[in-house]
């Protein structure tokens, strides 16, 4: 069977659009849909049990009533709900997923900041991340997605065209260039540097879009490149966007629940469905 497409079941408001999104994309793409809800916090104080056991009761039904609310849209849909640690059991639900879905309670700038759990799954799923914010993208056009070359660049770019190419949606690629840090008497650039590295990150990101083209003929691609630095550039674009899609460069073992830097700003200030690709 086709591993399902995960989605991580909370109170949170996020949650419900969270599930959606996971809904919609699985009916698409003819995948099961499995809902896990964890429950988590206990340390074995005493009296523990009789809360424990009433949190569970009350995430079944939350977790039930989410999958009864569905539309019949031809699913699968497979239930579950844990006890435990929720970053290790999504994470480790994520090895048999073909994608993870979760919510965010991040609200912009002013608003309820994200917590660490969120940034902790993205880093260490071992499929594809997508989380969810608590904000009505509906009206929104395009799929942004970050290039900068690098190979896990080229599977952010393989992810996000074969999502705008199903959504009907325009692909926005952006490249980011920003200038090494001028030395204090040096005064300005030289024309000639910043003139290099805008044609330098423009090639590179005509050879990371080779190819597209023909493998989608009918998908409209927006090349931009803009000096700057990546994560803000993204987030402004993907503000109006409907979806955004970054690259997570990994560091090894020793890094693992540790996101890229870009990846973890963009989510850090989430300003649309942001999917994290590895």
């Amino acid at each position: 069977m086709a591993h399902p497409i995960v989605v991580g079941v909370t109170s949170a408001p996020a949650s419900h659009r969270a599930v959606e999104w996971g809904a919609k994309r699985a009916a698409a793409h003819r995948l099961p849909l499995k809902l896990i809800e964890v429950v988590g916090g206990a340390i074995g104080a005493v009296g523990e049990d009789a809360v424990l056991d009433h949190a569970v009761a009350e995430a079944r039904e939350r977790v039930e009533a989410e999958a009864s609310a569905l539309p019949r849209l031809g699913l699968k849909v497979l239930m579950r709900v844990d006890r435990g640690n929720p970053v290790a059991v999504l994470t480790d639900a994520s090895s048999h997923a073909s994608l993870l879905v979760i919510g965010s309670d991040y609200e912009g700038p002013g608003g309820r900041t994200r917590g660490a759990h969120g940034m902790r799954i993205a880093a260490g799923a071992h499929c594809p991340v997508v989380v969810v914010p608590d904000v009505d993208v509906s009206g929104r056009s395009g799929v942004v997605v970050g290039v900068d070359g690098s190979p896990v660049s080229e599977k952010a770019v393989a992810f996000a065209a074969a999502e705008a190419d199903r959504l009907g949606e325009p692909l926005i690629a952006v490249s980011v260039w920003t200038p090494l840090e001028a030395p204090r008497n040096m005064g300005v650039y030289p024309v000639e540097y910043l003139d290099n590295m805008e044609k330098l990150t423009e090639e590179a990101q005509a050879v990371a879009l080779a190819g597209l083209r023909g493998q989608y003929p009918d998908l409209e691609i927006v090349a931009k490149v803009q000096r700057g630095y990546p994560s803000q550039v993204i987030n402004e674009l993907a503000a109006s966007a409907r979806l955004a899609v970054v690259g997570s460069h990994g560091r090894g073992a020793l890094a693992r629940f540790l996101l890229g830097s870009i990846s973890h700003e963009v989510l850090a200030r989430l300003a649309t469905v942001t999917a994290v690709v590895r």
